[in-house]
């Protein structure tokens, strides 16, 4: 403990009083450590020492009675001076989100980032995906001169260069990551460029491989990881960047192989098919489930084959995975894929292909952090284990004082939006204000043409969970058929389904296929996140002619029928306590 040097009587006692106030806030996993020992109004030198050994002493007597990473902490905390409130260990759109959230509580913010600020999301991800998304659906929209001809639009040859396309998705990752950044700086936080990695959890050390001018070590109150995640790539596939690739290489689109064969048949496959096949390209699936879009609730699923697969150049084979991939040459030499039937284990085809892209998911991105120095070990996958409040949990399972963990690195939910929502919980969470994410309300959607979107649970679930807990399950439908937006714009192909509690109007999950879904689910969402029921919102009133009129018959179209009183009595008498005989 510093020792202190009294000027006055009156700096003594303010110095005296921050450093109990100090003492009284270290508190282990936010549990109550208090100290009171009572300061007088004026006091020398012997005093003030007094009064702070008393409650060094209570903080010591609190901290051996924790586990020794809490005690460490608690000493920590005890005479703690840091350079920051917080620091967040990645820049993507969770570590931004969190910032953004931590600033306008008024704490002192640092993000440390190693590659590009805004992360995957916004460099390698959902941004320049979108735009590609945009950039070939006006060419698929302008080359169905069936669809233009039914509005009365006559359209000539359609062309595009291709080189403007990818122009167009670069421009707008530049320009967004440039968003981001200028935001944090007008808001005060700095931007500390290097991979960084645990000394301890309030001490953060970062720098550049083979840079010594870039680097330092920084000290936090509390510290939240939010280094995102990496494409996932089988064993056996060897990525090249040109014939073999990853999403990371497709958005760069430096060329449009004739043939490509797409591993894996989720949210970012669905969209590449559909930007490969409006540009042209052909495409064939290779699915490891028994059926594609495995993710998907099943009626959706099965619609999404029809309008996003079955009328276009897309094949696919299920319950195979690609075991061996040998790249090619563009224009010269075919990739070659060996697929292996998934439960006999046997070589069942192999397929010549153009080009190959690899769109098995992805993994988290928390190696090189050093977790070991605060106790902390991944699982086999490479996920930081958390609490249900982001909170950190050691390889005793124990939360790990002052360091939580968000977005793709902890594995949760692997959604940019996630990842932003579970930063200001985590922000509230060390504020002092319990605050805890309901997942099954984070919506999430895919940007093919027509788009898929749901929040919550599907009906096979649904369905699981009443026969489970005995409850009446509801399934309302409708229909983009009988929405006249969507009859506007000759967009009928779709629809909307909601899996609800018949008895109390609990809503369980929205699915939606069709025009802009995307933009339709949040009406859901936010009434999962706000326990809306479905009487709650059934009399709301929606704008005519729009596409939320989809959301609005889909629930008007629902119907609760509560328990009936006299049911209910009954069972509150069958529930009710007997007297007992003396």
């Amino acid at each position: 403990m510093a020792s202190f040097t009294a000027h006055s009587t009156k700096a003594q006692a303010s110095l005296a009083s921050s450093q109990q106030a100090k003492l009284v806030s270290a508190r282990p996993q936010r549990s109550t450590v208090r100290c009171n020992a009572s300061l007088p109004v004026s006091l020398d030198s012997r005093q003030l020492n007094q009064a702070v050994n008393r409650c060094i002493r209570v903080s010591r007597h609190v901290a051996t009675r924790s586990s020794r990473g809490q005690r460490c902490a608690v000493v920590a905390m005890a005479g703690a001076k840091y350079d920051y409130d917080l620091v967040i260990i990645g820049c993507g759109v969770g570590g931004h989100g969190a910032a953004l959230h931590a600033v306008e509580q008024g704490m002192k913010v640092a993000v440390i980032e190693g590659h590009d600020i805004g992360g995957t999301c916004v460099n390698r991800g959902c941004v320049p995906s979108k735009a590609l998304l945009a950039a070939s659906g006006r060419i698929r929209d302008m080359k169905n001169e069936m669809h233009m001809k039914s509005m009365g639009i006559q359209v000539g040859s359609v062309s595009f260069d291709r080189a403007g396309v990818a122009a167009h998705a670069t421009q707008l990752a530049s320009a967004i990551q440039g968003n981001l950044k200028r935001s944090l700086e007008a808001l005060g936080v700095d931007i500390l460029i290097g991979q960084a990695k645990f000394v301890d959890n309030h001490t953060i050390k970062y720098g550049l491989p083979g840079r010594v001018d870039v680097g330092g070590q920084v000290t936090a109150k509390d510290v939240i990881i939010a280094t995102g995640s990496v494409p996932f790539v089988p064993p056996g596939i060897p990525i090249d960047g040109k014939t073999v690739f990853t999403s990371d290489h497709a958005l760069k689109l430096e060329w449009l192989p004739n043939w490509v064969a797409i591993i894996g048949s989720g949210y970012i496959g669905l969209e590449f098919s559909d930007v490969y096949t409006a540009l042209g390209c052909e495409v064939t699936f290779i699915e490891a489930m028994d059926k594609i879009m495995p993710g998907f609730d099943t009626e959706i699923a099965r619609m999404a084959e029809r309008l996003l697969i079955k009328g276009r150049p897309i094949d696919y084979h299920t319950g195979v995975i690609a075991t061996k991939v040998t790249p090619g040459v563009p224009g010269v030499k075919p990739v070659e894929i060996e697929l292996t039937d998934f439960k006999t284990k046997k070589v069942v085809d192999t397929l010549e292909v153009d080009a190959c892209m690899v769109a098995t998911g992805r993994a988290p991105y928390t190696n090189g952090l050093n977790l070991g120095s605060i106790g902390v070990e991944t699982d086999r996958r490479g996920f930081v284990p958390v609490s249900e409040k982001m909170e950190v949990l050691g390889s005793d399972g124990k939360v790990v004082p002052n360091v939580y963990c968000i977005g793709d690195a902890n594995g949760k939910y692997m959604l940019a939006h996630a990842a932003s929502a579970q930063g200001i919980s985590a922000v509230e969470n060390m504020l002092g204000r319990p605050n805890v994410l309901n997942h099954l309300s984070i919506p999430a959607a895919c940007f093919t043409h027509p788009e898929v979107s749901f929040v919550g649970v599907t009906q096979e679930k649904a369905e699981e969970m009443a026969k489970e807990q005995g409850f009446p399950l509801g399934v309302a439908k409708t229909s983009f058929k009988a929405n006249s937006k969507a009859l506007a714009e000759k967009e009928g192909e779709g629809m909307a389904k909601m899996l609800y509690r018949k008895d109390t109007g609990e809503i369980l999950g929205v699915h939606i296929i069709g025009l802009h879904a995307a933009d339709l689910i949040h009406e859901a969402s936010n009434a999962i996140a706000t326990k809306q029921t479905v009487q709650d919102i059934k009399f709301a009133v929606h704008a005519h002619p729009t596409l939320s009129e989809v959301l609005d018959e889909l629930i008007k179209s629902a119907h609760v029928n509560p328990p009936s009183s006299s049911s209910n009595s009954s069972a509150a008498k069958a529930g009710a306590k007997q007297p007992v005989a003396a």
